[in-house]
This record gives C-alpha cells, structure tokens and sequence, in this order.
C-alpha cells in the first residue's frame, strides 16, 4: 500500500470538546486504528476496505447508548470529527472511496 499524503489525524473535534468522554473517543480511535492496521499489514482490495469500514461504523453505532448514558451523544461535532478522521486515513493511504460510501453503515 503506497502511503502517499501527510500522517492521519484522529478525532481531534471530539477531543478538543468536553462533551465527549474521552474514553469513549478512545473506543471510536481504536476501531479506526483497526482498520488502518489491516490497510497497511494486509494490503486489502477497495472491496475488503469497505467491509472493514462497515463494522467499524457498525461498532461506532453500538456506542451511541453509551455515549448517551453519559450525557453525549454522537451529533453534529462528532460526526464531522470521524468523517474527517476517515478522509483523513484513506487520503494518507491513498484509498479512493467517497466518505458516504465508506460510512454508508452509519446511524448518526
């Protein structure tokens, strides 16, 4: 996998933003950084990426709950900050998937 744009950020809207726990933002990091390991250890198919994506976006829906259980929510800040996180990586990787495609699973 050519690496071809600067190193991704992750999430800094929603660490920057008390609103957010940062544990909570850990976890959403986490399965990010999953999938950017798969990237550059497995080298997947545009097909393969896309799967990964739908469940990381999948684990980010099942903590919607618990975002809300301790008064968050995954709204309008956060959204923008994992949409951009992902531009983000598939940039640096030199992925092309549209950002709706690639958080086509998405509940929030």
């Amino acid at each position: 996998m050519m690496i071809q744009n600067q190193k991704p950020y992750y999430l800094l809207g929603m660490y920057q933003n008390g609103f957010y726990p940062t544990f909570l933002v850990d976890k959403i990091k986490e399965s990010m950084l999953e999938v950017t390991r798969k990237i550059e250890e497995e080298h997947p198919s545009n097909a393969e990426i896309q799967r990964m994506l739908d469940k990381m976006t999948s684990d980010i829906n099942a903590l919607q709950d618990e975002f809300k259980a301790h008064n968050s929510d995954i709204e309008f800040v956060a959204r923008e900050s994992i949409a951009e996180t992902v531009e983000s990586f598939l940039d640096h990787y030199g992925i092309n998937i549209d950002i709706e495609t690639a958080l086509r699973k998405r509940s929030w």
